[in-house]
């Protein structure tokens, strides 16, 4: 069912030009020619939030399976972008300490959902992203906590999870 990794922060820090896609998640997204958002159709207007539900949807799969302490689950499906960056013992290793630090989960509200498109350099490959973001409250934490799941557009037409990270 999900298909993806958590990636240090590195991965998530992009944020950048907008972009419309097609809803399903095998679909290929289209890069906007400007700056400046597209104008975008109803339909296509329509296919977006279709497409933010079921990121979200995923991404809070995804965070439930980090929540039970199943990281290297989540790293064994991981983008392939994901797993050049980090080994699967760092990334297990760094989420177990994040977590560690803002202790056991009370709430998780979504933020928001996000694209950038990435021309490539030494932090963050080439492709598409897709972040959500959720608010968390963490029982350690006395404000809520920015918890990110990040995406990459594979070359197999995939979406699946290149990043994971608390700020």
């Amino acid at each position: 069912m999900f298909k993806r990794l958590i990636l240090p922060a590195a991965l998530l820090a992009l944020a950048g030009a907008a972009w419309a896609q097609q809803p399903a998640s095998n679909s290929a997204p289209a890069a906007a020619s400007s700056k400046t958002a597209p104008q975008l159709t109803p339909e296509q207007k329509a296919a977006l939030i279709k497409q933010n539900q079921t990121m979200a949807a995923d991404a809070q799969t995804i965070a439930q399976l980090i929540d039970q302490g199943k990281i290297g689950d989540v790293w064994d499906q991981a983008s392939p972008v994901a797993k050049q960056a980090v080994t699967k013992d760092a990334f297990v290793s760094g989420v177990t300490s994040q977590r560690k630090q803002v202790g056991t989960l009370v709430s998780r509200k979504l933020a928001g959902v996000t694209r950038s498109v990435s021309k490539g350099d030494k932090q963050l490959p080439a492709g598409f992203y897709v972040n959500v973001i959720f608010a968390s409250q963490f029982s350690n934490t006395k404000q809520p906590v920015r918890e990110l799941v990040s995406y990459h557009y594979d070359t197999d037409k995939v979406w699946r999870v290149s990043g994971y990270t608390l700020r």
